[in-house]
């Protein structure tokens, strides 16, 4: 009975990612914490999936025509100097244009030149080469091949066309400038913005658990709850696995106050110093943080399941 439940399930994220004329849909994507930024906060990564908005460069944004497959939309630090970056979302998820190409298992150096054969294709605006022609440093990798680096959890609600219009005017009405900040101008940030512009005060901040910081894991949380309230936008959720060799399994994201509760280098030393301080992050972790992004999440779409979305000419790559 499990089985077909969760078959059913993801029947009903691939209707929804596949592209319809007369709907649109949002996707919230979570992205486990990963390396050492992961270990040092391991919130992980949130980004929107628009089944209707493409990219134009990256940095510019409008309407799919027919058979065009969308774009990744999400904030950045120290990626050409932009506040936010727009990407296809094959090559996002997979660093390349076709299901073909997509490996099942892939090294650190096969995923190194993967990312920077797609970068001098797509990205020399924002990552241009060092001198020598030597592939740049900076977090432009981030835009490419997600999932070599981490499994991603996904939140899809519908949404209209009208909507998609009032977000790309909103973002391309001001100044695509970085004012990029971990703590309060983040990817979750971003998100939450956005989401807000298709459902005002849908999504808000946890400031118990999150000690009135923006994380990943509460957007969902917020949007999940959202959705409870209105059976309308057909929610539904699904994961992407990590494809193994490039890194380790990714942890699952975590708020601040969980973060700080479950790791050791940070729990040992606050209770040094301030042994009431653990349990008043647990209690806020018990009562305000708990939610299970992965066990909401019981459909799982491979690479063939998700190359639908990039079987228009121009899929894969930039319209220009």
């Amino acid at each position: 009975m499990k089985s077909v439940t969760v078959a059913r399930a993801a029947c009903a994220v691939l209707l929804l990612l596949v592209s319809r004329p007369a709907r649109a849909d949002v996707t919230l994507l979570l992205g486990a914490p990963y390396g050492k930024l992961g270990s040092f906060s391991p919130t992980g990564h949130a980004a929107l999936y628009f089944d209707r908005i493409c990219a134009e460069t990256p940095t510019s944004l409008r309407q799919c025509a027919p058979g065009e497959s969308g774009a990744v939309v999400s904030r950045y630090g120290g990626v050409g100097g932009v506040d936010w970056i727009a990407m296809p979302l094959f090559p996002y998820l997979y660093g390349v244009d076709s299901l073909a190409d997509v490996p099942r298992h892939a090294t650190k150096a096969q995923v190194a030149a993967l990312r920077d054969t797609y970068r001098r294709a797509h990205l020399q605006a924002l990552a241009p080469d060092a001198p020598g022609g030597k592939v740049p440093k900076g977090n432009w990798f981030q835009l490419v091949g997600s999932v070599y680096d981490r499994h991603i959890v996904g939140f899809t609600v519908r949404t209209t066309r009208e909507q998609d219009d009032r977000l790309i005017r909103a973002l391309q009405s001001r100044e695509n400038r970085s004012h990029f900040n971990f703590f309060f101008r983040n990817c979750a940030d971003f998100s939450r913005d956005a989401l807000n512009l298709y459902f005002p005060g849908a999504m808000k901040d946890n400031f118990i658990a999150d000690l009135g910081l923006t994380t990943p894991k509460q957007m969902a949380k917020s949007l999940v709850k959202y959705a409870d309230r209105h059976p309308e936008l057909e929610m539904s959720s699904f994961v992407i696995p990590q494809i193994p060799g490039n890194r380790p399994e990714g942890h699952r994201a975590r708020g601040v106050a969980e973060a700080l509760v479950k790791t050791p280098k940070y729990l040992v030393p606050l209770a040094i110093v301030q042994p009431w301080l653990p349990v008043g992050l647990g209690a806020a972790y018990l009562t305000r943080g708990r939610f299970d992004m992965e066990g909401i999440a019981v459909a799982v779409l491979q690479p063939a399941d998700l190359a639908a979305r990039t079987r228009s000419a121009a899929a894969g790559a930039f319209s220009r």
